[in-house]
């Protein structure tokens, strides 16, 4: 959906950059005035949308950066290093569809009201990115133990940098898929809609009883939520699922495949109190 909404944007900004020269009768003094112009354009479009205000700030530069990048002549190398840069980033955005998505402030709030405090949580960030909702929560939370799940080495390296001296707080590199997520209260992820499907298969088979996962912006498909706390202002939508629903919601043969799978992991995890849903 954002790429579809960036798309768009900037094919909007394109057309009504060229409308507007047309109507005006005027010709575009230069290829770097024409980019401005596109680019504002292309971001007004982008907030018509309702794209994040990170992709705004993208809509608005993309143009008189290609522009300008293209005047300078600069060596070839410099374009490969940040080719590579991006890749070191998010190297998951092409491939397996996960892009880097960072969870802003409000958000993260969001969050933290939502989490039980009557006893101490065990808290995953699949995708952890640079560590910005871990360093969060950690802050906030000091009686629980957050775990970050993060493939992209530049990016992993910079959460474990942001989330030093937090003695509750771990972050490593790694794949997600190959982690189970047996022994925690609370599984939170802010992915792409590619892999949810994937995602809710794992959770199904992996999450303990009584545990929940929060999806931030993307729902996982054919699931209902226990609860959804909507949009507003800066705030992406949060999507809650509680283990039991998501069993639920499985086909009777591919249940039992999905508990064999688990063996007796789950037996050994300590059961959670069937009350992380309540409002704090």
């Amino acid at each position: 959906m954002y790429l579809l909404k960036a798309l768009i944007a900037q094919l909007s900004g394109v057309l009504i950059s060229l409308a507007m020269l047309a109507v005006s009768g005027s010709v575009a003094s230069s290829l770097l005035g024409m980019a401005l112009m596109q680019g504002g354009c292309a971001a007004a479009v982008a907030w018509f949308l309702r794209s994040p205000v990170w992709w705004l700030a993208l809509h608005l530069v993309f143009a008189p950066a290609v522009v300008l990048a293209w005047s300078m002549q600069w060596p070839t190398y410099v374009y490969l290093a940040g080719f590579l840069l991006l890749c070191a980033l998010s190297p998951g955005a092409v491939g397996a569809r996960i892009p880097l998505f960072s969870t802003n402030a409000a958000t993260a709030r969001t969050v933290l009201r939502t989490l039980p405090r009557d006893r101490a949580l065990r808290v995953i960030d699949l995708g952890c990115g640079t560590g910005a909702m871990l360093r969060r929560l950690a802050r906030a939370r000091p009686d629980c133990r957050f775990e970050g799940i993060e493939y992209a080495p530049l990016a992993c390296a910079i959460a474990r940098w942001r989330t030093r001296g937090l003695a509750n707080c771990h972050v490593r590199r790694a794949d997600f898929w190959r982690e189970s997520l047996a022994g925690y209260d609370v599984v939170y992820a802010f992915l792409s809609p590619a892999p949810m499907a994937r995602l809710a298969d794992k959770l199904r088979a992996e999450l303990a009883p009584g545990a929940m996962m929060i999806s931030n912006s993307f729902p996982l498909p054919d699931v209902p939520p226990a609860r959804t706390i909507a949009a507003r202002g800066r705030i992406r939508p949060l999507h809650y699922y509680s283990e039991a629903e998501l069993r639920q919601t499985l086909p009777k043969d591919r249940r039992a495949r999905a508990l064999a799978r688990a063996g007796n992991t789950l037996a050994d995890v300590r059961p959670s109190p069937p009350d992380l849903f309540r409002r704090n």
